[in-house]
């Protein structure tokens, strides 16, 4: 049986998604500074005259107080924050993409202040207008490092040889980069790429495009069977 832990008051968060529980609640599942991903039950959520009704929302920057169980506490008490700008058109789909895969891929109560931190600073970097590939991207690695998954980035898988600019290398999910294909469907990509990705430098279109698809792989190995509805609906509206 769960036990009753310490309560927590003025937790920097965000909320990542929210469904109808019972008749005027809602289950809030957030992302937490200190405590990771944490789900809460804001009780009377969807009643008109709710001090909460209005602040629940994904993106902006809250402070959070709750008690409870281990595993669903009770909200207490939500204040925004502020400071955030909304995200609009592609930058929301945006933010909608990365709230769906800490959904899928981070579990519960796991504590990832440096992904919080990443993940506010994509936020910031969406809304004002910043290369959304980039931003993307740059999370991506971050998820990856934070689900303990290290990209081996500047040298080659099994040894101590370094990268090689003008290499092409495949890159496999069990191992590494490789001068030969060691799995049907390892990603192929140049040695530059790899170093650019090492350093957070996408400047070269390239490397962009090659980052996209390692990360894709990356990512749908940790996803297993699972798909991505916001990757989907952003394919689908590409092709309109």
């Amino acid at each position: 049986m769960a036990t009753l832990e310490k309560p927590q008051d003025n937790q920097s968060a965000f909320v990542l998604h929210t469904y109808a529980y019972r008749e005027t609640s809602l289950i809030v599942e957030t992302l937490t500074q200190h405590f990771g991903r944490v789900a809460l039950i804001a009780k009377g959520a969807r009643r008109p005259r709710s001090a909460v009704r209005g602040l629940l929302m994904a993106f902006q920057p809250l402070t959070l107080s709750w008690f409870g169980k281990h595993e669903l506490r009770t909200l207490k008490n939500a204040e925004w924050q502020g400071g955030q700008r909304p995200l609009a058109g592609p930058a929301l789909m945006c933010g909608f993409y990365l709230n769906e895969l800490m959904l899928k891929l981070l579990p519960r109560d796991d504590p990832h202040p440096q992904l919080f931190a990443q993940y506010q600073q994509t936020l910031k970097d969406l809304a004002e207008g910043a290369l959304q590939a980039v931003a993307l991207r740059r999370f991506e690695k971050r998820l990856m490092q934070e689900l303990g998954y290290a990209l081996v980035l500047e040298h080659e898988a099994g040894n101590a040889r370094a990268i090689e600019p003008d290499t092409t290398y495949f890159y496999d999910v069990a191992h590494g980069p490789g001068r030969q294909a060691s799995a049907q469907n390892s990603v192929q990509l140049r040695g530059k790429t790899l170093l650019d990705i090492a350093r957070d430098d996408y400047s070269d279109s390239a490397t962009l495009v090659q980052a996209k698809q390692l990360m894709r792989y990356l990512i749908s190995h940790q996803l297993g069977s699972e798909n991505l509805q916001t990757r989907q609906l952003l394919k689908d509206l590409q092709e309109l």
